[in-house]
């Protein structure tokens, strides 16, 4: 397959042994985000490792610091992505963003739901505060959710209510 851009031929890439993207996530309460996501959202945990320092150091993620990382995943299959929180004890050294734009780089996820009404009753007697008007209709039967995790990663919620 080829697509033209308007910088030249891009060709379609064939070197991935996955089709799933992991994604790390650098949080400042383990504790506090694995309560979050696993009784708040509804993700399952489905593993964990260690970085230890030499690991870390060698391989240039932390600079000789070590982690334990936890591994989950919004359900156990191969073809779900791997969300791998890790923490090294300390708070980010910048301010939580209020809005989407307030930073650079990764702000948010969206996570498609079958039923919207069990998370949201679970995340509101978890006291997560819901931004914005929500949850905000979108089209016919499906409503949207924003929330922040702990650290302040926006959470897009994308489903029916029931």
């Amino acid at each position: 397959m080829i697509t033209l851009l308007s910088s030249g031929i891009v060709r379609a890439q064939s070197n991935f042994s996955s089709k799933v993207i992991g994604v790390g996530v650098v949080v400042a309460d383990l504790e506090r985000s694995l309560d979050f996501y696993v009784n708040g959202i509804g993700m399952v945990k489905t593993g964990s490792f260690t970085i230890n320092e030499e690991f870390s150091k060698r391989s240039g993620l932390a600079d000789g610091a070590s982690a334990a990382v936890t591994i989950l995943k919004l359900e156990n299959s191969p073809e779900s992505t791997d969300w791998k929180l890790m923490s090294f004890g300390k708070k980010a050294s910048h301010p939580q963003q209020k809005s989407i734009q307030d930073d650079t780089g990764m702000q948010y996820i969206t996570i498609n739901v079958k039923a919207l009404k069990p998370i949201v009753e679970r995340l509101r007697q978890m006291k997560v505060p819901f931004l914005g008007s929500t949850p905000t209709p979108l089209n016919g039967k499906t409503q949207f959710v924003l929330v922040q995790d702990p650290d302040g990663t926006f959470i897009e919620l994308i489903g029916p209510m029931e």
